[in-house]
């Protein structure tokens, strides 16, 4: 999202989301499509609560000895052939990858689905470059014509009705288009042949990296990873360190349960395993392969309050039984990363600051930790971020300076018995039918879109010592 668009207020982003009739009727066919699907598998997949504390248990021991991991990853990926770089930001990701890019004498580029590689923003650094990248995944594909960013983590255009894609599909090639899946997916086909052949270079994200073997993974389900790593010359991968795992029987324990939470799979349609650059009895592959290892605040966060954030498989599980994301989409979120677990992600990356107004959009529900795959208590995290919002100082002053005098009066109950007196009095001009509709002034943010109950004419306490008194 550009910074004009992020100049405009969450409330103002999200209340557009919740106007528009096209995104409410993609997210709730989709999101609902996926929770069934999810649920589905997990029933029918009985050791599934036991893999999922597993994954947890890998993730934890793996953070705890990551410096270890990825320096064995690095030996073994540079004893096959292929070369690693280390990024500490997104401008030195960038910078690395245009750099090959240049070198090779690359054109075109050829993306798998990466949101890695949308977190540092690469297209517009290659198209500055003077690279062409495409998007090969249908749903990234979609996006790139639109001139838009992923909503979603796994499903890049969820907010788009296939409507909307035909006419998508039919103003960019100039033709009457069906808005039929077959038919818009033939298209995508037809028109992406050809630039796979073209390609220079292929770029992908990875699911995973195999530290004992120098293995990286990609999950997909379209075939167009394979077409990335195999087709151009230069192959780079983009990964966050955290992706890191020990051996293959760990990733075992991580493919049984992704698919299944992600898109209800038993299985993703491709796992790719790439080991390295093209051996000289092996008749595809490219003739470079490259590693950018991504920090961008991750190994801040090892000792840090968003630690458990970087145990994320990026299933998108989280955002699907989110009610606020099923409400407003992944674009009010701002970010890259949206959802539940996105506003933790936008933190790591972007600073407590970002996400002064992210920080409250959720119930606290505890349904994304329910649905996560690793048991990541995102509900925790989210409160510890509104914390630090108000020990920084980054809330509005009014929203600090309530919760402050609501805090010293819960802890006093004389004060709490005296202003709950006093709440009555005051409430009368405004509650109507046991419910307080619309309060003055700066209050007002309160019932904006809420009704609140009104103080009730006697406290539990109040009421507790008349029943004590009739039953001597």
């Amino acid at each position: 999202m550009s910074d004009g668009e992020l100049a405009i207020p969450f409330r103002q982003r999200a209340g557009s989301a919740m106007k528009d009739a096209f995104l409410q009727e993609a997210l709730t066919i989709a999101t609902t499509k996926f929770i069934d699907l999810r649920r589905e598998a997990f029933e029918d997949f009985p050791e599934g609560e036991a893999l999922r504390d597993r994954a947890r248990a890998i993730k934890e021991a793996t953070l705890q000895r990551l410096d270890h991991y990825l320096e064995t990853l690095i030996a073994n990926i540079e004893r096959l052939g292929g070369h690693v770089h280390y990024a500490k930001t997104s401008e030195e990701a960038r910078a690395i990858i245009v750099d090959i890019a240049r070198r090779t004498g690359a054109r075109m580029a050829v993306k798998s689905k990466s949101m890695a590689t949308e977190e540092i923003h690469l297209n517009e650094a290659l198209e500055h470059a003077g690279i062409t990248p495409v998007e090969t995944d249908l749903g990234e594909y979609i996006i790139q014509l639109a001139h838009e960013r992923p909503s979603h983590i796994i499903a890049p255009a969820i907010h788009k009705t296939k409507g909307q894609v035909a006419d998508l599909f039919g103003r960019e090639f100039k033709r009457r288009v069906e808005a039929d899946p077959e038919v818009l997916t033939k298209i995508a086909r037809d028109e992406l042949r050809e630039k796979f052949l073209q390609a220079d270079l292929g770029i992908t994200g990875a699911n995973f990296a195999v530290a004992d073997t120098g293995t990286v993974v990609l999950v997909t389900n379209e075939g167009n990873g394979r077409m990335v790593t195999s087709l151009p010359r230069v192959h780079v991968a983009v990964m966050g360190v955290e992706k890191v795992v020990p051996s293959l029987t760990d990733l075992m324990v991580f493919l049984a349960i992704l698919a299944k939470s992600a898109t209800g799979q038993k299985l993703s349609v491709y796992t790719t395993l790439v080991r390295g650059p093209r051996r000289a009895a092996e008749l595809e592959g490219p003739d470079e392969f490259h590693l950018v290892l991504l920090d961008n605040g991750r190994i801040a966060q090892l000792g840090g309050p968003l630690r458990e954030a970087l145990s994320c498989l990026r299933c998108g599980a989280c955002l699907n039984v989110c009610p606020v994301y099923r409400q407003i989409g992944g674009h009010a979120y701002g970010y890259t990363y949206p959802g539940p677990i996105g506003i933790l992600l936008t933190a790591m990356l972007e600073g407590s600051r970002a996400v002064k107004d992210l920080a409250h959009a959720s119930s606290l529900c505890g349904a994304c930790a329910d649905a996560c795959p690793v048991r990541i208590d995102i509900p925790r995290m989210l409160i510890e971020l509104r914390r630090e919002v108000d020990e920084k100082k980054i809330a509005p002053w009014v929203e600090r300076v309530a919760f402050t005098l609501l805090a010293r009066l819960l802890t006093r109950p004389a004060l709490y018995r005296l202003a709950a007196s006093a709440g009555r009095v005051l409430q009368r001009p405004f509650a109507r039918e046991g419910t307080i509709s619309r309060l003055p002034f700066f209050l007002n943010d309160w019932t904006r879109t809420r009704d609140l109950p009104a103080v009730a004419a006697r406290t539990f306490q109040e009421r507790w010592a008349a029943e004590q008194g009739r039953t001597r």
